[in-house]
């Protein structure tokens, strides 16, 4: 209830009411010493309380609020759990991404997409094996290795203690920053929530995402009755297995925003959408010409929400980056690696929870900003960033002695004890054959989320509401 209150009021200005959200279930379902379960169930809550509040707009009383703290660290751990036709689709990691021990320390490179990778090895003069990538890394101290392969095209971070990032340039501004940044970025006249029995019911959500933070708030608003158009290209690589866990209730066309037609024709499901959500390097849809401002021009009353890896200000602020990385540069893999049997090695949360966070507290933010467009009106910008959500998730505190796997060695070359998920999972058709996954978490009484259908075939639907 703390984490949760204090994120509402954040979001909303709003003092969370005792009577309006039930956390329950015991937090140490989760190893490591940081309270991610704690999080999630706080991240999860106030995303439910926001689709709560859209419900009373319409004159339904939406009940009381709950989340269960092991069901949502499931969610936040969905990729694992998902299953096709009984089996994993395949590993969401490619053969070059990983830790690797440099002279000085340790730093990680995130090769899961082509580019990347060819620019790892380009910045290492290495051939693209992970046995050259390792003996490369190893004669070169991390913070030249890191900002090689960021010179070259490409994603890594070197480990960097807790008060290195603290006293970092980028660590200030972060610190400056709030964990949702919620503007109104032009006028427009109020226009009124949808006469439905769904939160969402009504609301058309257009989203320009990859990986997990940006898909996942979108996988959030569908399980709320929203209709969410995935846009993707089919020259830009994908995660398959992502695609998949992520997919669920929207639906997935695809366009190339290097041709004009093209970018006409977003801008024309521009001119019909609700909500827009991208999460694309700061500034790559704005140089073809999907500013926030001129999406607030095209579409006034819309919601705009920009997702980015290290914040919207100080110098990293264009950086790639992706949740392991962020983990690497913030000091949480260091502190998860204090505790290991050997000391020094970069452990990483039990979840990628710095995406699952930010997906879900984005759309927590869409929904608030919905809101707001139907009281205040006006166009509406939430930022987030998967940084700042780690600073969030660092200002928490760490899990009590005695939690599992909260204190003493933690050998990383075994697996932690496993979530119980009994429960938790269920199935729903889809093109990729019966997909297991985790259902939605967060219980409204009026109106329980859920999707209304399977993922969806990267590209087969039509780009047209």
């Amino acid at each position: 209830m703390d984490a949760a209150g204090e994120v509402w009021q954040g979001l909303t200005g709003e003092r969370l009411r005792p009577a309006a959200l039930d956390v329950s279930g015991e937090e140490s379902v989760l190893p490591g010493p940081f309270r991610v379960a704690e999080a999630a169930a706080a991240a999860i809550g106030v995303a439910t309380l926001a689709a709560a509040e859209l419900l009373r707009l319409t004159g339904i009383e939406p009940g009381r609020v709950s989340v269960d703290r092991r069901h949502a660290a499931a969610a936040f751990r969905s990729e694992r759990y998902l299953r096709v036709d009984g089996e994993p689709p395949g590993d969401v990691w490619a053969a070059l991404s990983g830790d690797y021990r440099a002279a000085d320390g340790w730093v990680r490179l995130h090769c899961n997409y082509p580019r990347h990778a060819d620019a790892a090895c380009r910045a290492l003069n290495a051939p693209h094996e992970r046995e050259a990538v390792t003996a490369a890394v190893a004669r070169r101290t991390a913070w030249d290795v890191q900002e090689s392969v960021i010179a070259e095209g490409g994603a890594a971070a070197a480990m960097r203690g807790r008060q290195e990032w603290r006293d970092h340039p980028q660590g200030r501004a972060l610190a400056a920053a709030p964990l949702v940044d919620l503007a109104p970025i032009a006028p427009a006249p109020a226009r009124a929530v949808a006469r439905s029995d769904r939160p969402l019911g009504g609301v058309r959500v257009l989203e320009l995402t990859h990986v997990i933070a940006g898909p996942v708030a979108g996988r959030a608003l569908a399980a709320h009755g929203a209709d969410v158009l995935h846009i993707g290209a089919a020259h830009l690589p994908v995660v398959p297995p992502l695609v998949i866990d992520t997919g669920l209730g929207k639906r997935s066309a695809r366009l190339d925003l290097r041709t004009p037609a093209d970018r006409d024709r977003l801008w024309r499901l521009v001119g019909e959408a609700d909500v827009f959500v991208q999460s694309f390097r700061p500034g790559a849809l704005a140089r073809r010409g999907f500013s926030a401002e001129n999406l607030a021009r095209a579409r006034p009353g819309i919601v705009v929400v920009d997702l980015g890896a290290y914040g919207w200000e100080g110098p990293w602020a264009t950086r790639r980056g992706f949740d392991s990385l962020v983990q690497m540069a913030s000091g949480i893999a260091a502190e998860g690696g204090a505790r290991c049997r050997e000391p020094g090695r970069p452990v990483p949360l039990p979840a990628q929870a710095l995406d699952h966070a930010t997906g879900w507290l984005a759309a927590a933010a869409a929904m608030t900003a919905l809101r707001r467009r139907a009281v205040e009106g006006g166009s509406w910008r939430a930022r987030l960033s998967l940084a700042r959500t780690g600073w969030w998730l660092d200002s928490l505190g760490r899990q009590a002695a005695g939690a599992v796997g909260a204190v003493g060695a933690v050998d990383v070359a075994a697996d932690p004890p496993e979530l119980d998920v009994s429960g938790l999972l269920v199935t729903s058709p889809s093109p990729f054959g019966e997909v297991t996954h985790v259902r939605v978490p967060g219980a409204l009484p009026a109106a329980n989320p859920g999707w209304a259908h399977g993922p969806h075939l990267p590209g087969s639907d039509p780009a047209q509401w």
